[in-house]
């Protein structure tokens, strides 16, 4: 055979072949090691729970399939526990229904697998091995008949919530975002408007237009599927607008309270520098929480019309005595869940954070985790006006040059 013919041939072979799932070996690491742990709990405490039969198995094959799913692609749709537990527990039934009313074991098998997908669609919970656990059911033979319905209970519906309870655990031990919840697409503001990032571009609409024209089911949530055309396009944003960080936009000269710093004058630093969020930090200069006009307004009820003035001078007062029932320090009233920005992260990746979470201020630190800066929405619109007018300059000057030269 001539090298192009086995050229040719390998390139048409190579179209059967999937690319490289692109991960690293750390989340490798944690699909094996986690699908081990999972059959290996399920089995133990099925075993306990069910007993010894001779005949009913404790353990179906099935689960290893499911565990593929919960461990290795947990951000599947068909991973998801509606997915996994009615999935696996409708097919059982459907499959020894099959079994009992139809006595050749071939049609038994084949209708048991169509009907099993079938209601799974219609009830949204599809899982691949429920068509396995479907398949076990109606060929199962006399044992799983003899058992019945209670298949898929014991040991279907036990093993499913066993390893789905394990699988929840472990994931979340493990960072990811287990199970997958719909994302909130409503604007903070309670408002009919979409979210300024999904304004321009592609909006929730667009994206279910064109799912709805592909027309296929997808291993991939909707609201995943919608994050990763988010990241794409900040990933060419950047590159068309260059690698501006936090630290080359950020206000240095940050004013800033620590956790014991009282209400009166951490209020007077907000006035006379005319801002609207103070970080609290310690000792080590690290941020524990951020402290805004919000806080302030929100703890001395100054959100009730009546008596704006007093009220505001009442709660700024410090207490006498030992023993106050108002907060007295800004420990008291700051927000600590509080995000912060890297000095080397892209400025592109706060456009959502500024425009979508509210946000309004946002601390920077260093690698050591200590304060080093601060980017508000203000310096935010500024870079990007910047970076977009050298944009266009640098196209103008191009364009020039071309002309120029012809």
């Amino acid at each position: 055979m001539s090298f192009l013919k086995m050229n040719s041939l390998h390139s048409r072979l190579r179209r059967y072949f999937p690319e490289a799932v692109k991960i690293d070996a750390r989340e490798k690491a944690r699909s094996f090691v986690g699908a081990l742990l999972g059959i290996f709990i399920t089995a133990v405490l099925s075993q306990w729970l069910i007993g010894s039969d001779p005949v009913l198995p404790w353990l179906v094959a099935p689960m290893g399939a499911s565990a593929v799913l919960l461990f290795a692609v947990p951000a599947s749709p068909l991973a998801q526990p509606w997915s996994v537990l009615g999935g696996n527990v409708i097919s059982a039934l459907v499959g020894v229904t099959c079994a009992k009313l139809i006595g050749v074991p071939l049609a038994a098998a084949s209708i048991a697998v169509g009907a099993a997908i079938a209601i799974m669609f219609a009830l949204r919970c599809v899982h691949p091995p429920g068509g396995a656990v479907a398949l076990s059911a109606a060929l199962g033979g006399p044992a799983i008949a003899a058992h019945g319905y209670g298949f898929a209970l014991s040991p279907v519906a036990l093993n499913s919530i066993l390893l789905l309870a394990t699988a929840i655990a472990y994931n979340k031990l493990c960072g990811r975002r287990y199970p997958h919840f719909a994302t909130d697409h409503a604007n903070q503001h309670r408002t009919a408007d979409a979210r300024p990032t999904e304004r321009l571009g592609v909006n929730p609409e667009d994206l279910d237009a064109a799912l709805a024209q592909y027309n296929q089911v997808l291993d991939i949530s909707r609201d995943d599927l919608e994050e990763i055309l988010s990241r794409t396009e900040m990933h060419a944003y950047q590159r068309r607008f260059g690698e501006v960080k936090c630290g080359d936009i950020m206000s240095h000269d940050v004013v800033k309270v620590e956790f014991g710093t009282e209400l009166q004058p951490a209020w007077r630093l907000l006035r006379q520098h005319r801002i609207k969020a103070l970080p609290v930090v310690n000792r080590f200069n690290r941020v524990i929480g951020i402290v805004t006009q919000y806080d302030f307004i929100k703890q001395s009820e100054l959100d009730e019309i009546d008596g704006f003035s007093d009220k505001l001078r009442r709660f700024l007062k410090r207490t006498t005595g030992t023993h106050a029932e108002k907060p007295e320090v800004v420990g008291q009233i700051m927000t600590t869940a509080v995000r912060t920005a890297s000095v080397n992260q892209p400025i592109v990746s706060l456009v959502p954070m500024f425009s979508d979470t509210g946000l309004h201020h946002l601390p920077v630190v260093d690698d050591n985790e200590r304060l080093v800066g601060i980017v508000t929405q203000s310096d935010l619109v500024a870079a990007l006006y910047q970076s977009r007018l050298q944009q266009s300059e640098n196209q103008a000057a191009g364009s020039a040059a071309v002309l120029r030269r012809a």
